[in-house]
């Protein structure tokens, strides 16, 4: 098969937002009569300059699209290397009704608030950083509840 087109199957397969792994995308291309070895999807993903990012149940999954943040649309590519800023920086979080706060580690608090505003989950409607401490107000105490647990599963530090 051209390299062309496993590559258009490759992006198919992840705008479903559901490959973690590379081996899922290796299972899923061979669902769909694609024989691939794991080292031929790595190439592929890096050719395709796919990215990690957070799905809004928390999980990693790849993507090829960058988020977009803010009134003026700003694109911003949310890499694996963000993703990394929130898990080294996170040490807890907490919420009361519909607000969550989260403990970081000293300096950590703004870039930290960043990947969480970057992912653009829905129940979030803004945060505020300090040095170690981000506030982050939910539409409601159910989301803010929802949010703690996506937290720690995500993290896996509690």
């Amino acid at each position: 098969m051209k390299k062309s087109i496993r590559q258009k199957k490759i992006l198919d397969i992840i705008s479903g937002g559901s490959v973690e792994t590379q081996n899922d995308l290796v299972q899923s291309l061979k669902s769909r009569g694609v024989n691939v070895t794991q080292a031929t999807v790595s190439r592929d993903i890096k050719e395709l300059k796919l990215t990690k990012t957070v799905s809004l149940d928390g999980r990693y999954t790849y993507a090829s699209e960058p988020y977009k943040i803010g009134e003026h649309s700003s694109e911003i590519a949310i890499t694996e290397r963000l993703l990394r800023v929130l898990d080294d920086g996170y040490v807890s979080c907490d919420n009361s009704a519909n607000i969550v706060v989260v403990k970081t580690i000293v300096g950590m608090a703004p870039p930290c608030a960043l990947a969480i505003d970057a992912v653009q989950w829905p129940e979030v409607l803004g945060t505020i950083a300090g040095d170690d401490t981000i506030l982050i107000v939910t539409k409601s105490p159910e989301a803010s509840e929802e949010l703690v647990i996506k937290f720690r599963n995500m993290i896996n530090h509690e």
